[in-house]
C-alpha cells in the first residue's frame, strides 16, 4: 500500500535505523505499525540478526522488541506510544470547541447523516467508528470521512464490531491509499476507542482481514504485536 524508505544508522541514541514512508497516492505517512514492523524485519534480516530494534519516524522514536523468529517471519511487540486525545495535536477541528477525550463526537455526512466517532491521534489522525455489522457501503463512508473539513491533515477511518470484551473486528480505509486489510495504527486506534468507549478493556484482540493483532493500552503507552515476513529480495537500479 505504499513505500517505506529506511536509512540505517545508529547513533547516541540508539536509534538503529531512520524511516520515511510514503503511501500509494505520494503522500507521507508520520507513522505506520505495520510498515514499521516490515522495516524491522528487513534490518534484521539484513544483518542475520535477532535483537531490539529503535527506529526513529515521523511521528518519533518507536522501539520494537524482538520475540521470536520462525523462518522469515518476525514477530514484535512495539511501543506505539500514548494516544494523543486533544483536538488541536491531533489535528482535529470541528466548529465547536470539544474536550479530550473526543468520543461520540457526531460528525455530519453529505447526505444529511451523521456518524458518532470516536476521534484520536497515534502519531497519525484517526476516526473509530463502533457498528454493529459491515453489510453496508462503509467503503463510501470512509472515503467521505478521510477528507472531511473537521480534518485540515485528512483522516484515517476503522469501523470496528465489538466481539468481546477483549476482541473487536476492524475494517480500514486509509488516509491516501483506501481499503487495506490491516492497519498497525489502525488497530491501535480502535482498540483506544473502543477501551474509551467501554465497549472493550486491555488487552484487546483486533480481528483483521490479514489476521489478528494483539494491543495492550498500558500506563505508558500502547503496545502492538505482530508478525512481519520477509517475502522476497530485489534490487531497484535507477
Amino acid at each position: 500500500d505504499g513505500v517505506i524508505f529506511v536509512s540505517r544508522a545508529g547513533n547516541a541514541a540508539g536509534v538503529n535505523a531512520s524511516l520515511r514512508i510514503f503511501n500509494s497516492d505520494g503522500g507521507e505517512a508520520e507513522i505506520s505499525g505495520n510498515g514499521t514492523r516490515c522495516a524491522a524485519a528487513y534490518l534484521l534480516s539484513a544483518a542475520d540478526r535477532e535483537n531490539d530494534l529503535t527506529v526513529q519516524t515521523v511521528a518519533g522514536v518507536k522501539k520494537l522488541k524482538f520475540v521470536v523468529r520462525q523462518g522469515n517471519e518476525y514477530r514484535f511487540d512495539m511501543h506505539m506510544g500514548k494516544p494523543i486525545l486533544d483536538a488541536p495535536t491531533i489535528p482535529f477541528r470541528p466548529p465547536q470547541q470539544v474536550a479530550p477525550p473526543i468520543v461520540g463526537i457526531e460528525i455530519p455526512l453529505a447526505d444529511g447523516t451523521a456518524k458518532r466517532a470516536t476521534v484520536t491521534s497515534m502519531g497519525n489522525p484517526h476516526c473509530s467508528i463502533a457498528v454493529d455489522n459491515f453489510d453496508w457501503d462503509w467503503r463510501a463512508c470512509g472515503r467521505e470521512l478521510e477528507r472531511h473539513p473537521w480534518f485540515p491533515n485528512r483522516t484515517n477511518i476503522e469501523f470496528y464490531r465489538v466481539v468481546s470484551r477483549h476482541a473487536i473486528e476492524v475494517r480500514y480505509w486509509e488516509r491516501g491509499v483506501g481499503e487495506t486489510n490491516s492497519s498497525g495504527t489502525g488497530s491501535s486506534a480502535a482498540a483506544v476507542a473502543s477501551i474509551l468507549n467501554g465497549h472493550t478493556e486491555s488487552p484487546v484482540d483486533v480481528i483483521t482481514l490479514a489476521g489478528t493483532l494483539p494491543v495492550r493500552w498500558e500506563a505508558d503507552g500502547v503496545y502492538l504485536a505482530g508478525p512481519a515476513e520477509i517475502v522476497f529480495h530485489g534490487e531497484y537500479l535507477v
